[in-house]
């Protein structure tokens, strides 16, 4: 069965699908905006959740005057500590409970709850396939 998760399309696939240059897909990893499937030869492998995360990414660089470090900024603004169920002790040995500048998946020193997971695979990086729009996200957790 087909998943829209599914990592099944080349960089270059994917840029087509998504109208985005190689040049920024490539960007978006190195900046830590995806978390691309990686074979065991190094190969990126995308989905079509990935495509349209690729496609929100421009219209927020393009359309909404953001730029990479203000779209990392209100990833970090995602309460993975809520989301993962954290404990208070857990949030204090974590990086990405304190950081407003990156994603949770960019920290380098996790919580226990988190060290030993793919994060692509994450419900705190997949919360983003049902719902794009990071304000509505954030109400549903400050009700």
């Amino acid at each position: 069965m087909f998943k829209k998760t599914n990592p099944v399309y080349t960089l270059s696939v994917a840029s087509r699908l998504s109208g985005i240059p190689i040049h920024s897909i490539r960007q978006y990893i190195e900046k830590g905006l995806i978390i691309p499937y990686k074979k065991d030869t190094s190969r990126h492998l995308f989905s079509d959740v990935d495509i349209v995360r690729f496609k929100k990414i421009r219209t927020q660089l393009d359309e909404q005057g953001l730029n990479v470090a203000g779209i990392k900024s209100l990833l970090a603004l995602i309460p993975c500590w809520a989301i993962r169920s954290c404990s208070v002790g857990e949030r204090s040995n974590c990086e990405a409970y304190n950081s407003i500048t990156q994603p949770c998946w960019e920290a380098s020193e996790k919580g226990p709850e988190c060290r030993n997971i793919n994060c692509r695979e994450c419900e705190v990086y997949s919360i983003l396939e049902e719902n794009l729009d990071l304000k509505v996200l954030l109400k549903q957790f400050l009700k």
